[in-house]
């Protein structure tokens, strides 16, 4: 057979024919997987297929494009170990210009709330990740209520967001209201002090709190896993309400299975931070240096580090978030919302006593009315609701005034010596005035 012979024949084919990849059209979305793109196949080349299967691929260009944002809390006394842990979580260093105190200026300090954001950038994909630090929390003599300045930062965030999002340009909502709080619990005791139930049963209900075991190098394997039993028989005894990790679905595999049950029995997660390079076995690790021995921070037999920034970052910050939206602020703005009712209905039935003293609807709403304590929500900025509530206001004064000069009128006539048929012939409407 001859070559022109063939190279007619396949001429003749179609590219479909002969297998060949088409190119992919120009409004199809890239793949993010690169070359290799689990959605090219035969299914393309028919006639059936409509296109939508490519919508993970425009989601996670449109969230990569946009950037996410995390902010984390951490909470807990002085000494614990929180800014090393946080440097060696994320790898940077947030508290470049921090001032240390001595041990008198610790004592006379008050609660007080440190913001720390950077930005960071991790093969292409931005993170917008939010410290904040509770310096002073626990070093006080008296610490009664020291967590009220925290629940009260937490309910500013979600005021905030609240705001933006009940106001005309909701395009570019800044988030940053806390998605999950660390709170260090002090190696040195017997389980959980009362400063430490006290602090978590008031922000059970505001953050998603998750328990860590501070300095656990201080502690030999068996007194942590001692203590870790402890720790969680009195958070189930004292009704403290922490991170639950979700089910797995049952297609996941035999390995993410695994992990989620580690994580699971890991709690409170028993951690080690450090900053410093130190050689081991020809190796450098990050860890400490004792003279027994070096503690390596990502070796998971030392400690749980690994798996707190597992958790934190590559499995379940986006649980962490979606938990604070559906559950946490959902709860907060309903209140807000009731409360807002509440003030219009009472608005209203004020109102209606205004215009009819004697209502008897009126008389029966103060008596099943309860008072309680209304939280700051947003106020009304729109100008011509205002001046829709003006020219009502203004209509009810207008006929309170009629009112008033009605029944004014009709007790001087009713003063003088009338007729009786003039008595009869007056409307039921005016007699019911008097």
């Amino acid at each position: 057979m001859s070559k022109d012979f063939e190279s007619r024949q396949w001429s003749q084919l179609d590219a479909s024919d002969c297998g060949l990849l088409s190119p992919i059209s120009p409004s199809r979305p890239k793949s993010p997987w690169g070359r290799f793109d689990p959605y090219d196949s035969q299914e393309d080349q028919d006639k059936e297929y409509v296109g939508f299967a490519t919508l993970p691929n425009q989601v996670h260009r449109k969230s990569v494009k946009k950037g996410f944002d995390f902010t984390l809390m951490v909470a807990g006394e002085s000494g614990l170990g929180k800014s090393t842990l946080v440097n060696s979580l994320f790898l940077t260093d947030l508290y470049k210009d921090r001032k240390l105190l001595n041990a008198e200026e610790r004592i006379t300090q008050t609660v007080e709330i440190t913001k720390h954001t950077v930005d960071i950038e991790e093969k292409g994909v931005k993170l917008k990740l939010t410290i904040v630090d509770t310096p002073g929390f626990g070093d006080a003599v008296n610490n009664t209520e020291c967590w009220k300045s925290v629940a009260d930062y937490i309910d500013q965030q979600f005021e905030q967001y609240f705001r933006d999002e009940s106001g005309l340009n909701r395009k570019n909502i800044q988030d940053n209201r806390v998605h999950c709080c660390l709170y260090f619990i002090s190696p040195f005791g017997h389980g959980l002090r009362p400063l430490d139930v006290e602090f978590m049963k008031a922000l059970h209900e505001k953050v998603n709190i998750v328990p860590v075991l501070a300095k656990a190098d201080t502690l030999t394997p068996s007194e942590v896993k001692k203590k870790k039993l402890k720790i969680r028989e009195e958070i189930e005894q004292y009704g403290i309400k922490i991170y639950q990790f979700p089910d797995c679905d049952s297609d996941e595999d035999e390995d993410f299975k695994q992990q989620d049950h580690e994580l699971k029995e890991s709690i409170p997660f028993a951690v080690i931070g450090s900053n410093t390079v130190v050689e081991a076995k020809g190796k450098r690790v990050r860890g400490r240096l004792y003279p027994w021995g070096i503690v390596e921070v990502e070796n998971s037999a030392h400690c749980d580090f690994v798996k707190l920034r597992n958790m934190l970052v590559r499995t379940h910050m986006q649980d962490l978030k979606d938990v604070t939206r559906e559950t946490h602020y959902e709860n907060y703005r309903a209140q807000c919302i009731q409360s807002m009712t509440r003030m219009v209905v009472k608005e209203r039935n004020r109102k209606y006593e205004m215009c009819f003293p004697f209502c008897l609807y009126s008389k029966l709403t103060r008596e099943s009315g309860t008072d309680f304590p209304i939280p700051m929500v947003p106020g009304i900025t729109d100008s011509e609701t205002e001046k829709l509530i003006r020219e009502k206001d203004e209509e009810v004064r207008h006929k309170i005034k009629r009112h008033m000069k009605t029944r004014s009128a009709i007790r001087h006539c009713f003063s003088r010596p009338w007729p009786l048929f003039h008595f009869l012939l007056m409307p039921p409407c005016l007699i019911n005035q008097l």
